[in-house]
């Protein structure tokens, strides 16, 4: 068969008669049973590999030079040869390759059967030119990724008479195509004599992608947050001088440094044009009251000594009361704007307020009254006579808390509680030591985490969970500061008229109105937190060992102990208080 008639029989399909070694449809079929079986590689398909339906017009073009040269490798186009490119772009990318080649092949299987069309008109007529020698050149096809960022080149062969292709042939359809950056000069060598350069997809060109700048960061010296939760050790104790709350700092020192954002680098497409790149975005110093920035804008540092603390937004520097004995009548009462560090004991008597932290290094004595505006640690213990009144903004750790009154608006941690009135909007944990609450009353939003509670005399102890008990507490103290308003008011309405019983009346009614205002708010938020209390059933009792006579309550509900629980767990459970 001739070139003519071969290049015939594949464009416009066979005569009626096939000839032994099978039709133009079967030879078709097996070149894309070939490129089939090439993609599949130890069983698995590649990703990145352009599969191609039996009768895709390049399969048809492969075809027709395979009968004009004899052996080709099969089609191959692969868009990731070496693996490395992103997989989300090769999806991507894949069906618009898919696209390319059908268009491409189509239009150049077009050019043939064109170029064809004379040969099948009949018979020649005598005054009729011979024909011209069927001659297309091969064609280097370039495909782009959308960011023009790579550039793949897939080469069809010539037909006919046409030019092999050769290196300049390929250079001036790349420079046609203003592909000039990133080009593989190997590649473009190797095409020009590769045995396997037709029919195959070659990544020719890449081009630098943009690379934005990295935002500006700081570098803390100071932890930002402290876990305040004791640790217990395997024979079951807490060293409650660990907690580190006051973290001091020295005039002039470091707090934090700033690490200034990077430029970012341009990219190019392989078309030569630029890709802009962002630059990092700068982040402020996180500066509070009493730090100061250095003068090349880098560091924060402290303007004072004292403690160090991120509120907020921002590092501040708190002053520290450093006290290195007891409070006693040699210092009198304090109320300090910072932290407190006492060394020694809260002796009997005496008040203490702060607006930070406040750290006890021995014993609050009875009568005594400590308020943190932060945690509050006591590492020996708080020894009370049923007036000592101990509260925190945060949390209290405590070694033991005896006959007092404790309030927490986070939790509270101890070895040990005996008759004591506890209310904590978190979660009381009493599991180191000995691990016991014995009498008293406990009010916990979250809850409970004992070793045992009650005793062997059935001691009442009372634990109730949900609801706010910091507001109850509140309710509490606004209702006697109340009853002393009212007698305080009797009295000064029975004496004898004053130039300053007028003055003391009206002040003494504004105070009384104010707090009936507060109680009256307090209340609503009580009435709503005990219908919360009822929908969501918060709250919950974890111990090992409860006696008879503990009693637990959530909102209304009441469950008293007639007998020894162990390992148990309670909670409300449909509207019912459940021991599992």
């Amino acid at each position: 068969m001739s070139l003519k008639e071969t290049i015939t029989n594949i464009l416009f399909g066979p005569k009626a008669e096939t000839e032994p070694g099978g039709t133009v449809d079967e030879e078709q079929k097996s070149a894309a049973e070939e490129t089939a079986a090439e993609t599949a590689v130890g069983g698995s398909i590649d990703p990145s590999r352009l599969e191609l339906p039996p009768d895709h017009p390049l399969l048809r073009l492969y075809d027709l030079r395979r009968r004009t040269s004899g052996y080709l490798p099969a089609p191959r186009l692969c868009l990731d040869a070496d693996g490395v490119l992103p997989q989300e772009m090769i999806q991507r990318e894949l069906g618009r390759l898919r696209s390319s080649m059908t268009s491409v092949c189509s239009a150049r299987l077009k050019q043939i059967r064109d170029s064809e069309k004379p040969s099948r008109s009949g018979k020649k007529k005598l005054d009729q030119e011979p024909e011209a020698p069927l001659s297309l050149d091969a064609l280097p096809y370039f495909f782009l990724s959308a960011d023009k960022l790579y550039a793949w080149v897939v080469v069809f062969p010539p037909v006919g008479l046409g030019q092999e292709l050769n290196r300049e042939l390929l250079l001036r359809t790349m420079l046609a195509q203003d592909i000039s950056f990133g080009v593989d000069e190997r590649l473009v060598d190797r095409l020009s004599h590769d045995e396997e350069r037709y029919f195959h997809l070659f990544l020719i060109a890449r081009g630098k992608p943009a690379f934005d700048g990295e935002n500006g960061n700081i570098v803390d010296y100071f932890p930002r947050s402290i876990d305040r939760v004791l640790e217990v050790d395997e024979f079951g104790q807490v060293d409650y001088t660990n907690l580190n709350l006051i973290r001091n700092v020295k005039l002039g020192q470091e707090i934090c440094r700033l690490i200034q954002p990077t430029e970012g680098d341009p990219g190019r497409t392989v078309l030569d044009q630029e890709i802009p790149a962002k630059s990092g975005k700068s982040v402020p110093l996180p500066k509070g009251r009493n730090t100061e920035i250095s003068e090349d804008g880098l560091t924060l540092i402290a303007s004072m000594a004292g403690h160090v603390e991120f509120t907020g937004r921002s590092f501040q520097v708190k002053p520290v009361l450093d006290i290195q004995g007891d409070v006693d009548f040699s210092t009198g009462d304090i109320n300090f704007i910072g932290d407190i560090n006492i060394e020694g004991d809260v002796l009997s008597g005496f008040t203490i307020r702060a607006m930070g932290n406040i750290h006890v290094g021995g014993v609050v004595e009875a009568g005594s009254s400590v308020e943190a505006g932060g945690d509050l640690v006591v590492v020996k213990g708080i020894l009370g006579d049923g007036t000592t009144v101990v509260r925190s903004h945060r949390s209290i750790f405590s070694k033991y808390i005896e006959n007092a009154t404790i309030y927490a608006r986070e939790n509270l941690q101890t070895d040990c509680i005996i008759n004591g009135s506890i209310y904590c909007d978190g979660e009381v944990r009493v599991r180191s030591g000995r691990g016991c609450i014995m009498g008293g009353r406990i009010w916990a939003a979250k809850m409970v985490n004992v070793q045992t509670i009650g005793s062997l005399s059935e001691v009442r102890t009372s634990i109730a969970l949900g609801g706010l008990p910091c507001t109850n507490f509140e309710r509490e103290i606004i209702r006697k500061d109340l009853k002393n308003l009212e007698m305080e008011l009797e009295k000064l309405e029975c004496q004898l008229d004053s130039p300053t019983k007028s003055s003391i009346l009206s002040k003494t009614r504004m105070k009384l109105s104010v707090a009936e205002l507060k109680l009256k708010q307090l209340e609503e938020d009580l009435a709503d937190i005990k219908l919360t209390l009822k929908e969501t059933e918060s709250g919950r009792l974890e111990c090992s060992l409860a006696y008879p006579g503990t009693e637990i309550s959530f909102g209304d509900e009441i469950l008293r102990l007639r007998q020894e629980s162990r390992q148990c767990v309670v909670k409300m459970v449909c509207g019912e208080i459940v021991v599992m």
